[in-house]
């Protein structure tokens, strides 16, 4: 069987049936119906945040995120390029600039000592990034936007139920946005959510991913529409259940792959994170001067069926649709992105399979 680079975790047969049972007898199948409603309290209570406003997908979470805050059109946010296209995406096509902020050689975040250099006049918000688990300077990053009066929007795709000092990482920043797509730690099939404390804005997220409609006559402007249906709720009701035993799972896979792989020249792995809980969601490996480039180990772990994943791959300023076209230079996300490659991780991976991925390596 193919050993794929992530698999989605997922309840049993039986505990799904049982959690949607009830949508027969309500036939309320989506808009804010009775199961994403429990799930919002659940998740707020997980990630410690005092509110939470559910999304059919991630991205769509992350373009109300920027939109909510009503930027002038054409207004810079600073960013990384090290981060899914989803990222740079919602930025432009909310009609604003991506400046791009290289990330540093330990975590792979955005580097904050260079954030300062790219404010400019027209600069509304930082958009750092949360990758493969580790979590940016979330202390330093809050002080560089009070100094400069600007909104943190964060794309948190990668950090469901991270703690930073014992405080869920959900708390930081104006807004957070987490990804519930199928193969992230917790996941409802497709979905995301926005975290914040400022209870004003809740009414109006609420709104933007409904059309703008405040009740059966009443429309304020022209939103869309994101809402998360019932059975993507379910899951995420299932999931949120069994997201601990899913992440010590993962956990003891990365401490294998930590055995087996640390203290080889040319390999690096991630270190963790200094007041850090981490989720383990990726396992990313850079290969610098290895005996074998990463694509050679990539194309190695193919011909055994094993996927493996330059991830992330090229940045985002290098598609033909933004290279060249927008402001920073980012020498560090670019090697990077070249000598990266996540291997397989997910909570039912077996230490048997995770030796097999290592002496193939090696």
């Amino acid at each position: 069987m193919k050993i794929n680079v992530t698999r989605s975790s997922m309840p049993s047969f039986e505990e799904y049936c049982e959690e949607i049972k009830d949508i027969w007898e309500s036939r309320w199948l989506t808009n804010h119906g009775a199961k994403l409603q429990a799930l919002e309290e659940k998740l707020k209570e997980y990630l410690g945040v005092k509110n939470v406003v559910m999304f059919t997908n991630g991205h769509l979470a992350l373009e109300a995120a920027i939109s909510y805050f009503n930027f002038p059109r054409g207004s810079e946010i600073i960013t990384t390029p090290f981060t899914f296209v989803s990222t740079t995406n919602s930025i432009i096509r909310c009609g604003m600039i991506p400046v791009f902020c290289d990330i540093n050689d330990k975590d792979y975040t955005i580097d904050v000592t260079k954030i300062e250099a790219l404010i400019t006049d027209k600069t509304v918000a930082i958009m750092p990034v949360h990758v493969y688990g580790n979590i940016c300077d979330v202390e330093a990053i809050e002080r560089i936007a009070k100094k400069h009066h600007l909104k943190v929007i964060y794309d948190a795709a990668h950090a469901f139920g991270v703690k930073y000092k014992n405080r869920g990482i959900a708390s930081y920043g104006d807004i957070s946005m987490f990804s519930f797509h199928a193969t992230k730690v917790f996941h409802t099939i497709e979905g995301g959510c926005l975290c914040f404390n400022d209870d004003s804005m809740k009414l109006p997220l609420e709104q933007q991913k409904d059309f703008g409609i405040v009740d059966a006559e009443h429309c304020d402007y022209a939103g869309g529409n994101a809402k998360m249906n019932e059975f993507q709720a379910s899951m995420g009701l299932c999931n949120l259940r069994h997201v601990d035993e899913y992440i010590s799972s993962r956990k003891k896979a990365v401490e294998q792959y930590q055995k087996r792989l640390s203290g080889i020249k040319g390999i690096k792995l991630l270190e963790p994170q200094e007041d850090v809980l981490s989720n383990y969601a990726y396992l990313p490996v850079v290969f610098d001067d290895y005996k074998k480039n990463r694509d050679e180990i990539k194309d190695e772990l193919a011909k055994h069926d094993i996927g493996a994943r330059k991830y992330f791959y090229p940045i985002t300023n290098e598609y033909s649709y933004s290279k060249g076209k927008y402001k920073g230079d980012t020498p560090i996300a670019e090697s990077i992105s070249k000598k990266v490659l996540t291997l397989p991780l997910y909570s039912d991976l077996s230490i048997e399979n995770i030796n097999l991925i290592c002496d193939i390596i090696l």
